[in-house]
């Protein structure tokens, strides 16, 4: 099932402790909020997808617990309030720990209001590459200083950085790195074949 989108008249727009009450009362949905505030429905991950992302924070938290003073990791059940007012909930996300901590812990409590320092997207059969590729670019032009956008359909990686045109990798032999912002962290795309 593709996403569905539920418009909101941009008068009955909802706040985000609305959002977040929403969103709870209907957990079994996968719901995002876009910058325009409509609301995203999306239907839950299939086994496939749901194995890929089991592998993908295995792996990412393995690299977080050896670097617990850099930053905290949250899984696809979190959301994040960004700048552009819509509500995000990546794969995979992480944020320094000068800056979570920085957040009162009612903020920390719902859909934080914040963009994650560093995401990753995986493609399951249900999503479009183009929504994808968009909502990738808009993790960036909100804040985010990485984000990977994983394409096991197709066996591709994009990486997305500020400032910096988008970078494709055409198969799953090679690595995906965190760079200076998550150091000595690798991904072997070969997992995700």
């Amino acid at each position: 099932m593709e996403s569905l989108i539920l418009k909101i008249p941009k008068e009955d727009s909802l706040t985000d402790d609305e959002l977040f009450r929403i969103c709870n009362a209907n957990k079994e949905l996968r719901i995002e909020r876009d910058e325009s505030g409509q609301l995203i429905i999306m239907s839950p991950a299939g086994s496939f997808s749901s194995n890929r992302n089991f592998i993908l924070n295995g792996l990412f938290s393995q690299w977080v617990e050896s670097h617990l003073d850099l930053g905290y990791a949250f899984d696809s059940s979190g959301g994040f309030i960004l700048p552009d007012n819509s509500m995000r909930s990546p794969d995979t996300a992480w944020i320094k720990k000068d800056r979570w901590d920085s957040l009162t812990v009612e903020a920390r409590e719902k859909f934080a209001p914040i963009c994650p320092d560093f995401i990753v997207e995986l493609r399951s059969k249900s999503d479009s590459l183009s929504q994808l590729k968009k909502k990738m670019e808009a993790w960036i032009t909100n804040g985010c200083e990485l984000a990977w956008l994983i394409d096991p359909i197709e066996s591709k990686a994009y990486i997305y950085k500020p400032n910096a045109p988008m970078r494709e990798l055409n198969d799953f032999s090679g690595k995906l790195s965190g760079e200076n912002l998550l150091p000595g962290f690798e991904l072997d795309l070969k997992r995700f074949a």
